[in-house]
Protein backbone atom coordinates (compact mmCIF):
# COMPACT_ATOMS: atom_id res chain seq x y z
CA UNK A 1 0.00 0.00 0.00
CA UNK A 2 1.31 3.59 -0.72
CA UNK A 3 1.17 6.07 1.77
CA UNK A 4 -0.72 9.17 1.29
CA UNK A 5 1.72 12.08 1.10
CA UNK A 6 2.09 14.88 3.56
CA UNK A 7 0.39 17.71 2.98
CA UNK A 8 2.63 20.72 2.13
CA UNK A 9 2.97 24.14 3.69
CA UNK A 10 0.74 27.18 2.38
CA UNK A 11 1.86 29.08 -0.77
CA UNK A 12 2.59 32.16 -1.90
CA UNK A 13 3.53 31.33 -5.29
CA UNK A 14 0.73 29.47 -6.67
CA UNK A 15 0.14 28.97 -10.27
CA UNK A 16 -3.39 29.95 -11.29
CA UNK A 17 -5.99 29.49 -14.11
CA UNK A 18 -7.17 32.81 -15.14
CA UNK A 19 -9.80 30.90 -17.53
CA UNK A 20 -12.17 27.84 -17.87
CA UNK A 21 -14.06 26.75 -20.71
CA UNK A 22 -17.18 24.33 -19.87
CA UNK A 23 -18.19 21.94 -22.61
CA UNK A 24 -22.02 21.97 -22.22
CA UNK A 25 -23.93 19.31 -23.48
CA UNK A 26 -27.12 20.10 -25.10
CA UNK A 27 -30.70 18.30 -24.64
CA UNK A 28 -29.28 16.99 -21.38
CA UNK A 29 -28.63 18.23 -18.03
CA UNK A 30 -25.30 19.56 -17.28
CA UNK A 31 -25.52 19.48 -13.01
CA UNK A 32 -22.63 17.12 -12.15
CA UNK A 33 -20.26 18.79 -14.41
CA UNK A 34 -21.16 22.25 -13.74
CA UNK A 35 -20.51 20.96 -9.78
CA UNK A 36 -16.79 20.34 -11.22
CA UNK A 37 -16.68 23.57 -13.00
CA UNK A 38 -17.53 25.55 -9.83
CA UNK A 39 -15.56 24.20 -7.55
CA UNK A 40 -12.97 25.30 -9.69
CA UNK A 41 -13.23 28.27 -10.67
CA UNK A 42 -14.17 29.21 -7.24
CA UNK A 43 -10.73 28.07 -6.16
CA UNK A 44 -8.76 29.79 -9.30
CA UNK A 45 -10.79 32.99 -9.18
CA UNK A 46 -11.15 32.36 -12.84
CA UNK A 47 -13.50 33.46 -15.40
CA UNK A 48 -15.35 30.99 -17.50
CA UNK A 49 -16.75 30.60 -20.79
CA UNK A 50 -19.49 28.00 -21.34
CA UNK A 51 -19.55 26.19 -24.85
CA UNK A 52 -22.14 24.42 -26.45
CA UNK A 53 -22.01 23.11 -30.66
CA UNK A 54 -23.92 20.16 -32.37
CA UNK A 55 -23.29 19.24 -36.13
CA UNK A 56 -25.68 19.58 -38.26
CA UNK A 57 -26.60 16.20 -39.71
CA UNK A 58 -25.62 14.54 -42.84
CA UNK A 59 -27.41 15.83 -46.10
CA UNK A 60 -30.47 13.64 -46.96
CA UNK A 61 -31.15 12.84 -50.70
CA UNK A 62 -34.01 12.76 -52.20
CA UNK A 63 -34.56 10.36 -55.29
CA UNK A 64 -33.69 12.03 -58.63
CA UNK A 65 -32.40 14.98 -56.93
CA UNK A 66 -29.04 16.41 -55.12
CA UNK A 67 -28.70 16.91 -51.22
CA UNK A 68 -31.51 18.62 -49.13
CA UNK A 69 -29.92 21.31 -46.79
CA UNK A 70 -31.61 20.43 -43.17
CA UNK A 71 -34.63 21.77 -41.92
CA UNK A 72 -34.65 24.79 -40.34
CA UNK A 73 -36.24 22.90 -37.63
CA UNK A 74 -32.69 21.11 -36.97
CA UNK A 75 -31.53 24.76 -36.33
CA UNK A 76 -34.45 26.23 -33.88
CA UNK A 77 -34.14 23.03 -31.81
CA UNK A 78 -30.43 23.35 -31.39
CA UNK A 79 -31.27 26.69 -30.45
CA UNK A 80 -33.79 26.46 -28.15
CA UNK A 81 -31.82 23.73 -26.34
CA UNK A 82 -28.14 25.85 -26.21
CA UNK A 83 -30.68 28.71 -24.89
CA UNK A 84 -31.82 26.19 -21.73
CA UNK A 85 -27.63 25.21 -21.42
CA UNK A 86 -27.27 28.85 -20.82
CA UNK A 87 -29.71 29.29 -18.37
CA UNK A 88 -28.48 26.11 -16.64
CA UNK A 89 -24.68 27.49 -16.78
CA UNK A 90 -25.65 30.94 -15.95
CA UNK A 91 -27.06 29.91 -12.89
CA UNK A 92 -24.95 27.29 -11.40
CA UNK A 93 -22.03 29.94 -11.73
CA UNK A 94 -23.55 32.56 -10.44
CA UNK A 95 -20.86 33.42 -7.93
CA UNK A 96 -18.27 33.59 -11.06
CA UNK A 97 -18.17 37.18 -11.27
CA UNK A 98 -17.27 37.12 -15.40
CA UNK A 99 -19.35 34.62 -17.16
CA UNK A 100 -19.39 34.16 -21.34
CA UNK A 101 -21.44 32.07 -23.32
CA UNK A 102 -20.47 30.74 -26.72
CA UNK A 103 -22.74 28.16 -29.09
CA UNK A 104 -22.08 27.32 -32.83
CA UNK A 105 -24.41 24.79 -35.53
CA UNK A 106 -21.41 23.63 -37.26
CA UNK A 107 -21.15 21.77 -40.77
CA UNK A 108 -17.79 19.88 -39.21
CA UNK A 109 -17.17 17.82 -36.13
CA UNK A 110 -18.44 20.07 -32.66
CA UNK A 111 -15.15 19.07 -31.72
CA UNK A 112 -13.59 21.08 -33.78
CA UNK A 113 -15.48 24.10 -33.26
CA UNK A 114 -14.49 23.68 -29.45
CA UNK A 115 -11.05 23.03 -29.92
CA UNK A 116 -11.05 26.62 -32.23
CA UNK A 117 -12.86 28.24 -28.89
CA UNK A 118 -10.01 26.88 -26.37
CA UNK A 119 -7.78 29.26 -27.71
CA UNK A 120 -9.27 31.56 -25.03
CA UNK A 121 -8.79 28.89 -22.47
CA UNK A 122 -5.94 27.72 -19.54
CA UNK A 123 -8.30 24.39 -18.72
CA UNK A 124 -11.14 22.66 -20.44
CA UNK A 125 -13.81 20.71 -18.30
CA UNK A 126 -15.77 18.27 -20.48
CA UNK A 127 -18.27 15.97 -19.28
CA UNK A 128 -17.59 11.48 -20.13
CA UNK A 129 -20.45 9.78 -19.42
CA UNK A 130 -19.02 5.64 -19.99
CA UNK A 131 -22.88 5.15 -21.69
CA UNK A 132 -21.61 6.82 -25.01
CA UNK A 133 -18.21 7.20 -24.02
CA UNK A 134 -18.37 10.66 -25.51
CA UNK A 135 -18.16 14.40 -24.35
CA UNK A 136 -21.02 15.15 -26.60
CA UNK A 137 -24.71 13.09 -27.10
CA UNK A 138 -24.60 10.88 -30.29
CA UNK A 139 -20.95 9.98 -30.80
CA UNK A 140 -20.12 13.81 -32.14
CA UNK A 141 -17.07 13.88 -30.34
CA UNK A 142 -15.36 11.33 -29.09
CA UNK A 143 -12.82 11.45 -26.47
CA UNK A 144 -9.87 11.16 -28.13
CA UNK A 145 -10.63 12.98 -30.95
CA UNK A 146 -10.95 16.10 -28.56
CA UNK A 147 -8.06 15.68 -26.39
CA UNK A 148 -5.27 15.49 -29.67
CA UNK A 149 -6.70 18.40 -31.47
CA UNK A 150 -7.19 21.17 -28.51
CA UNK A 151 -3.54 21.75 -27.12
CA UNK A 152 -4.98 22.46 -23.91
CA UNK A 153 -5.29 20.08 -20.97
CA UNK A 154 -8.42 18.80 -20.51
CA UNK A 155 -9.92 17.89 -17.21
CA UNK A 156 -12.94 15.17 -17.60
CA UNK A 157 -16.01 15.08 -15.37
CA UNK A 158 -17.75 11.86 -15.02
CA UNK A 159 -21.10 11.04 -14.25
CA UNK A 160 -21.93 10.98 -10.75
CA UNK A 161 -18.94 13.11 -8.77
CA UNK A 162 -20.30 15.82 -6.34
CA UNK A 163 -18.44 18.47 -7.16
CA UNK A 164 -14.54 18.89 -6.72
CA UNK A 165 -12.59 18.74 -3.79
CA UNK A 166 -8.45 19.81 -3.84
CA UNK A 167 -7.56 16.62 -1.34
CA UNK A 168 -5.78 14.37 -3.31
CA UNK A 169 -3.91 14.19 -6.70
CA UNK A 170 -2.31 10.95 -8.38
CA UNK A 171 -0.18 11.66 -10.69
CA UNK A 172 0.72 9.19 -13.70
CA UNK A 173 4.44 9.03 -14.32
CA UNK A 174 6.51 8.47 -17.65
CA UNK A 175 9.43 9.48 -19.05
CA UNK A 176 8.13 10.52 -22.38
CA UNK A 177 6.87 13.88 -23.63
CA UNK A 178 2.86 13.60 -22.96
CA UNK A 179 2.94 12.74 -19.58
CA UNK A 180 5.69 15.67 -19.00
CA UNK A 181 2.94 18.23 -20.78
CA UNK A 182 0.29 16.73 -18.20
CA UNK A 183 2.15 17.38 -15.08
CA UNK A 184 3.05 20.79 -16.17
CA UNK A 185 -0.27 21.59 -16.98
CA UNK A 186 -1.44 19.58 -13.79
CA UNK A 187 1.17 22.39 -11.80
CA UNK A 188 -1.80 24.93 -10.23
CA UNK A 189 -3.69 21.83 -9.40
CA UNK A 190 -1.03 19.97 -7.38
CA UNK A 191 0.01 23.27 -5.75
CA UNK A 192 -3.79 23.62 -4.29
CA UNK A 193 -3.80 19.77 -3.45
CA UNK A 194 -3.44 18.58 0.51
CA UNK A 195 -1.39 15.64 -1.18
CA UNK A 196 0.20 14.77 -4.28
CA UNK A 197 1.67 10.89 -4.80
CA UNK A 198 3.33 10.43 -8.07
CA UNK A 199 3.69 6.66 -9.29
CA UNK A 200 5.55 4.99 -12.26
CA UNK A 201 4.54 1.56 -13.60
CA UNK A 202 7.65 -0.43 -13.84
CA UNK A 203 8.27 -3.79 -15.93
CA UNK A 204 10.07 -6.47 -14.39
CA UNK A 205 13.81 -4.81 -13.84
CA UNK A 206 13.42 -1.36 -14.90
CA UNK A 207 12.50 -0.59 -11.21
CA UNK A 208 15.75 1.16 -10.67
CA UNK A 209 15.44 3.39 -13.63
CA UNK A 210 12.07 4.44 -12.97
CA UNK A 211 12.94 5.23 -9.12
CA UNK A 212 16.00 7.57 -10.60
CA UNK A 213 13.47 9.25 -13.24
CA UNK A 214 11.05 9.67 -10.19
CA UNK A 215 13.55 11.80 -8.17
CA UNK A 216 14.05 13.95 -10.82
CA UNK A 217 10.36 14.90 -10.83
CA UNK A 218 9.91 15.14 -7.30
CA UNK A 219 12.84 17.58 -7.11
CA UNK A 220 10.86 19.55 -10.16
CA UNK A 221 7.87 19.16 -8.29
CA UNK A 222 9.80 20.33 -4.74
CA UNK A 223 10.91 23.82 -6.86
CA UNK A 224 7.66 24.63 -7.52
CA UNK A 225 6.54 24.03 -4.11
CA UNK A 226 4.70 20.86 -4.57
CA UNK A 227 6.02 17.93 -1.69
CA UNK A 228 4.94 14.96 -3.46
CA UNK A 229 5.61 11.70 -2.36
CA UNK A 230 7.01 9.69 -5.62
CA UNK A 231 6.99 5.81 -5.58
CA UNK A 232 7.39 2.42 -8.06
CA UNK A 233 4.53 0.82 -8.77
CA UNK A 234 5.77 -2.68 -9.96
CA UNK A 235 3.37 -4.30 -12.54
CA UNK A 236 1.08 -7.23 -11.42
CA UNK A 237 -1.88 -7.02 -13.48
CA UNK A 238 -2.87 -4.49 -16.21
CA UNK A 239 -1.53 -0.90 -16.20
CA UNK A 240 -4.87 0.83 -15.69
CA UNK A 241 -6.09 -1.93 -13.10
CA UNK A 242 -3.57 -1.34 -11.27
CA UNK A 243 -3.90 2.65 -10.93
CA UNK A 244 -7.39 3.06 -11.06
CA UNK A 245 -6.91 0.73 -8.19
CA UNK A 246 -4.66 3.19 -6.28
CA UNK A 247 -6.51 5.72 -6.95
CA UNK A 248 -9.62 4.12 -5.52
CA UNK A 249 -7.24 3.29 -2.32
CA UNK A 250 -5.90 6.67 -2.30
CA UNK A 251 -9.38 8.59 -2.63
CA UNK A 252 -7.84 10.28 -5.62
CA UNK A 253 -10.41 13.45 -6.32
CA UNK A 254 -8.16 13.71 -9.58
CA UNK A 255 -5.67 11.92 -11.79
CA UNK A 256 -3.05 13.74 -13.91
CA UNK A 257 -1.83 11.32 -17.07
CA UNK A 258 -0.57 12.21 -20.56
CA UNK A 259 -2.93 11.42 -23.84
CA UNK A 260 -1.16 9.65 -26.09
CA UNK A 261 -2.01 10.18 -29.63
CA UNK A 262 -1.51 9.30 -33.29
CA UNK A 263 -2.72 10.37 -36.45
CA UNK A 264 -4.30 7.71 -39.43
CA UNK A 265 -6.44 8.74 -42.09
CA UNK A 266 -7.31 12.41 -40.52
CA UNK A 267 -8.81 9.90 -38.01
CA UNK A 268 -7.36 10.82 -34.20
CA UNK A 269 -7.60 8.21 -31.36
CA UNK A 270 -5.34 7.45 -28.16
CA UNK A 271 -5.45 4.51 -26.28
CA UNK A 272 -3.68 2.55 -23.50
CA UNK A 273 -3.70 3.66 -19.65
CA UNK A 274 -4.90 7.12 -20.12
CA UNK A 275 -8.00 5.94 -22.24
CA UNK A 276 -8.96 3.51 -19.88
CA UNK A 277 -8.95 6.21 -17.06
CA UNK A 278 -10.88 8.15 -18.70
CA UNK A 279 -13.39 5.89 -19.69
CA UNK A 280 -13.98 4.09 -16.33
CA UNK A 281 -15.48 7.61 -15.35
CA UNK A 282 -15.47 7.43 -11.61
CA UNK A 283 -13.10 9.90 -10.59
CA UNK A 284 -11.91 13.32 -12.67
CA UNK A 285 -8.95 12.89 -14.88
CA UNK A 286 -6.69 15.90 -16.32
CA UNK A 287 -5.01 14.98 -19.35
CA UNK A 288 -2.63 16.93 -22.01
CA UNK A 289 -1.24 15.80 -25.63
Amino acid sequence: MIAPAAEPRDREDSLTLRTVMVCMRVGRPNAELLSVAADVAGRFASRVIGVAARQVSTPAYVRGSGPVEPHDYESRKFSEQAAAAEKEFRAAMSSVETLEWRMQMTSGPACGYVADEARSADLVIAPIDIRDRAFFPSGQAEVGDLLMRLGRPVMTAPAGVAGFKFRQALVCSKDVREARRALADSLPFLQAMQRVNVVEVAEAGTAEDVGRRLNDVKAWLARHGVDAACDVLPIKAGAAFELAALASDLKADLIVAGAFGHSRLREWAFGGVTRDLILRGDRCVLSSH
